[in-house]
């Protein structure tokens, strides 16, 4: 796949602020499944562009798992590159 951009990101731990914001987590901690090459990463791991938004890339691949757009009263996120989000719990937290 081709990608204009390699070379030109942040690791994810540069958009953890505004993706925990979002989510009301500590994003970086959250583990991706890409639903394109089936990597798992730590969202701290994975290629940020930003842009218009927030872009979040595959380390591995490169297909895009997730995009952040704000205004100035919203967050709008787009999950739909991620297999699934796993969002680790404190131990002893209430099922």
């Amino acid at each position: 796949m081709a990608d204009d951009h390699i070379g030109d990101y942040i690791d994810g731990n540069g958009a953890g602020g505004p993706f925990g914001e979002a989510l009301g987590i500590d994003a970086t901690t959250t583990v991706l499944t890409c639903a394109h090459c089936g990597r798992a990463s730590l969202f701290a791991e994975t290629h940020v562009y930003d842009g218009a938004g927030l872009v979040v890339r595959c380390p591995g691949c490169t297909s895009v798992l997730a995009r952040l757009v704000r205004t100035a009263t919203d967050a709008w996120l787009d999950l739909r590159g991620a297999l699934s989000v796993r969002v680790p719990l404190a131990a002893g937290s209430p099922r």
